[in-house]
């Protein structure tokens, strides 16, 4: 069998789907399956399965409809970390990509292009898998025995794309393999409560028949199933599940931190033991193999370190300065007050180290080359801290300058990391108001690692212990009650996580979205003067249905 890339190309709709003549969907509409082909069922033996199953896979790239709709709704998220109080838009100014600006000041329009790419990059793949399924189901060539988990893999990755639309979309309409014309399908059909449960279903019975490892790199495994349905179980606040599925994960995938916490940067260590679910890259043979979803934000870099990049996706002073550490080594679980902001390689506190593999900041190394204010496109509106999670070295032999925009590389894109389940498994115990001591456990595993990382023989270094005083210490036991736990998990997930798509999603299902953004947009305009008059409301967290979208649904979508 071949190897699972998740690769197509940009050119074209349907990929291996159509080239079988499966099932071809239409770029026009993202609930069209009407098949446009046939390939008998007795032709579909263990080869093709893949083959149909590598065409599904390959939605997780999101390169459908051209560059800006990649740019614009990428599979990581990162769009909606600026509706949290971790990252602003960048670029040139606000005017540039004006809808993603909506976001980050709470004024988000029916027409917005973002919800709209969304929508179709998540019904396009959800057509995909449900085909596969339909194929798989329906080939004679294949053993019942054969059929089971195969389809349970699509079914994961299908439930991925539902969980995306529940998280970002109020309303929204649910259908797998079993319904004939997807296209009648109302957004009322079902409600938010009911598609969670079909989620759930769907990846608890994937995991029962799943297998335990894959031959091939970037096939999901049961724990991608468990993984995903310990994340779905918190959004949903069904703490038992989310407990025992990421359990699961723990006590049986054979998952581990890597031992550094750059590593998660360089495409070497893509699939090592931290990775749990990840979006596959290559450099093999084309660019459009490239990771460069996350290329346009790259930094506007004197010398053109990448190839120049567009500046977007900067991380806030908020976020910034969530990364001081008091005299223990602890973060400020209770606030900061009379604590200096931390600025460029002035600040004389002490921080977490994961500040400087995570974010660039002036006068400190960037991949082993010096960040300073010419890197940064607008200092003055947007400020100088950029993200570095996804940009190996320059000089890497996996990074390609030239020949796609801006550090494309192979480095794979980790949709769930160990350390957040780690992260998940605590949290799930701490709410349950059970285990407490293995829930700290977890938690100063995460921090342990970080610690660990300040290993000045590590190249390229991104750290100076000459210009930074780093500490990070691990939680006593001493003091550890219910809710002195919950606030160290939740600060645990946005110092680890940070600048991975998760800020936003965290906040609203702690119920904390209103409150936390509210008081940013009041504190952040020090920094950002078009902060001020922005607001947030219960109302706003879920997008509606885009406009365009209801359009062209008739009375569906009304």
């Amino acid at each position: 069998m071949k190897t699972i890339r998740y690769i197509i190309a940009k050119t074209f709709c349907a990929a291996a789907i159509g080239s079988l003549g499966i099932g071809m969907v239409s770029c026009d509409d993202m609930l069209d399956t009407k098949p446009q082909g046939i390939v008998l069922d007795e032709q579909i033996g263990p080869e093709q399965a893949v083959d149909i199953m590598t065409a599904a896979y390959a939605t997780l790239l999101n390169h459908y409809f051209g560059n800006n709709e990649s740019f614009a709704g990428p599979i990581n998220n990162w769009v909606f970390d600026l509706r949290s109080d971790d990252a602003l838009k960048g670029g040139d100014g606000v005017s540039m990509e004006a809808y993603m600006h909506q976001f980050e000041v709470g004024n988000i329009q029916s027409d917005n292009d973002i919800g709209n790419f969304k929508w179709r990059n998540n019904y396009f793949s959800i057509s995909r898998c449900n085909t596969a399924i339909r194929a798989i189901q329906s080939s004679t060539a294949l053993t019942a025995e054969e059929k089971v988990p195969l389809v349970g893999e699509m079914k994961t990755l299908r439930a991925f794309y539902y969980f995306d639309m529940l998280r970002i979309f109020k309303k929204f309409p649910y259908f797998d393999e079993t319904v004939a014309d997807p296209s009648s399908v109302r957004a009322d059909q079902y409600t938010r409560e009911q598609i969670a449960e079909f989620i759930k279903k769907d990846l608890s019975d994937s995991y029962k028949v799943m297998v335990e490892q894959q031959s091939q790199p970037g096939r999901f495994n049961k724990y991608v199933a468990a993984a995903l349905l310990a994340r779905v179980a918190l959004f949903t606040h069904d703490y038992e599940e989310a407990a025992f599925y990421s359990n699961e994960v723990i006590t049986k995938g054979g998952y581990d931190l890597y031992t550094n916490f750059l590593d998660i940067s360089k495409p070497e260590h893509n699939n090592g033991p931290e990775s749990v679910m990840a979006v596959q890259f290559s450099s093999a043979n084309s660019p459009d193999q490239y990771n460069f979803n996350n290329c346009l934000n790259c930094t506007w870099s004197e010398g053109n370190l990448y190839g120049n990049g567009d500046d977007f996706y900067l991380a806030s002073q908020n976020l910034v300065d969530a990364f001081r550490t008091d005299d223990n080594g602890l973060p400020y679980l209770d606030g900061a007050e009379g604590v200096a902001h931390i600025e460029s390689a002035d600040y004389e506190g002490n921080v977490d180290p994961r500040l400087d593999f995570t974010l660039g900041r002036i006068g400190m190394p960037w991949r082993g080359h010096m960040y300073n204010e010419k890197w940064c496109r607008n200092l003055d509106l947007y400020g100088q801290y950029s993200g570095k999670k996804p940009y190996p070295a320059p000089e890497s032999p996996y990074v390609e300058v030239g020949i796609v925009p801006w550090g494309a590389s192979s480095l794979n894109y980790i949709i769930i990391r160990y350390a957040d389940v780690l992260l998940m498994r605590a949290e799930a115990l701490i709410e349950l108001n059970q285990n407490l001591d293995e829930a700290r456990r977890h938690i100063n595993t995460v921090r342990r690692r970080a610690a660990a990382s300040l290993d000045p023989t590590y190249t390229p270094v991104d750290f100076d212990a000459n210009k930074a005083f780093y500490a990070v210490k691990e939680y006593p036991a001493a003091g550890w009650t219910q809710e002195y736990a919950r606030k160290a998990v939740r600060m645990e997930r946005r110092l680890e996580l940070a600048m991975e798509g998760l800020r936003w999603f965290d906040l609203v299902r702690w119920g904390e979205a209103v409150r936390v953004v509210n008081e940013y947009y009041r504190t952040e305009q020090e920094f950002h003067s078009y902060y001020a008059g922005a607001s947030l409301s219960e109302s706003d967290i879920y997008l509606p249905i885009p406009i365009n979208q209801v359009d062209n649904a008739g009375d569906l979508y009304k």
